[in-house]
């Protein structure tokens, strides 16, 4: 398959590999910032492949797991409502809120239905004209410009009873955030390609300029991914901090022209919470003035919402970068697929979600294989 099994190839693979090892003098630390490029890592032991004086660190790019609980617990109070037809995408309807999730809401009565975009709701809200239909917005750059048009839609055909709960994040404010914290030790990224594909690259470049580091715009598939850690590590073994786009065949600098300008219309920048990081300045995205009346958390008046976190989660620790999945004390044991304490657990991209799925029980450095 073109543009897939070109890049698994094993043969390839041992050849970056080596090259990487070649190039290792000392000792690094990379962040891959999107869940998808974790899943590959785990997936395909590149972590363990690696030579030992490299250390990958687990960035917060799982856009179900920074959705903050107090969005979460909104979405089950919406959903709740008997006029309301709550719709989402599937990866949403088991992330645990403070008491309960979107599937227990709907066990009980609630109409919650999974959409594969969200302009199926915007269908819905047409086929319905006498229920109120709620979207649950929430992603980073990529998943935005499909949730810009259904509110663009919507506001076409003057539906009064389509809206969006809306908690979009944006990549270079976390990075911001990332560097400047006290307990940072990331000394290069990988940036996440889908995202540079909507965005560009340019807007990476003050980062490297501001902070001094390397930024590398990577792919997904295996040989993406140790491509990335390649020219990541030459930089820093080079002294070099560079804007590196190595993600060319998907990724061009401008990004997605059509679809920024999209968002430039229906979206607007804000600061966002993030779940367990914490509140970033202008790290997100709300409706903008023009489509306010589209916002559910107004339509619904769902303001004063208190939440509370599981004490024995720890994810927001493995979203910053601080711990592995495995070294949390809960992990595979309260906390397991079935029975989930955090949004990482559940996602598809979560780094807790990797680590059970491939079998990452116990920490790689007490077996004697790097981390």
């Amino acid at each position: 398959m073109k543009y897939l099994d070109e890049f698994r190839d094993p043969a390839l693979a041992r050849r970056l590999f080596e090259q990487i090892r070649r190039i290792t003098t000392r000792h690094w630390a990379i962040m891959e910032v999107c869940g998808g490029q974790t899943h590959s890592i785990i997936r395909n032991g590149i972590d363990q492949l690696l030579p030992p004086e490299i250390e990958l660190i687990h960035g917060p790019g799982c856009p179900v797991c920074v959705t903050p609980l107090e969005i979460i617990d909104k979405a089950l109070a919406i959903a709740a409502l008997p006029e309301v037809i709550f719709c989402s995408f599937g990866d949403m309807l088991r992330v645990p809120g403070s008491r309960k999730d979107l599937f227990r809401v709907k066990s009980e009565g609630g109409d919650v239905r999974v959409v594969y975009s969200p302009l199926d709701a915007v269908k819905l809200a047409q086929q319905h004209p006498d229920r109120q239909v709620v979207f649950f917005a929430i992603g980073f750059e990529t998943t935005a410009p499909a949730n810009a048009m259904a509110v663009y839609q919507a506001a076409r055909l003057g539906l009064k009873n389509f809206s969006m709960l809306v908690s979009h994040v944006l990549v270079p404010p976390a990075i911001s955030a990332i560097m400047e914290s006290p307990n940072n030790r990331v000394q290069g990224f990988l940036a996440a390609g889908h995202v540079c594909s909507v965005m560009g690259i340019e807007e990476y470049r003050s980062l490297v300029e501001t902070y001094r580091v390397p930024i590398v715009v990577t792919g997904f598939e295996p040989l993406d991914v140790l491509e990335g850690i390649r020219r990541a590590i030459l930089q820093l073994e080079q002294g070099r901090a560079e804007l590196d786009n190595a993600y060319e065949r998907a990724v061009r600098p401008e990004g997605n022209v059509a679809a920024k300008q999209m968002l430039a219309d229906v979206f607007t920048v804000t600061d966002r919470t993030w779940r367990g990081i914490g509140r970033i300045p202008r790290s997100g995205w709300r409706l903008s003035d023009r489509y306010a009346e589209f916002d559910a958390e107004f339509r619904f008046n769902v303001h004063d919402i208190q939440t509370s976190e599981s004490p024995l989660c720890r994810s927001g620790e493995v979203l910053q970068g601080l711990l592995k999945p495995n070294q949390c004390p809960a992990f595979g044991k309260e906390c397991t697929p079935r029975t989930p304490l955090g949004a990482t657990m559940v996602s598809s991209e979560g780094a807790c979600a990797a680590y059970y799925q491939y079998g990452r029980f116990v920490p790689t450095s007490t077996i004697g294989v790097a981390s």
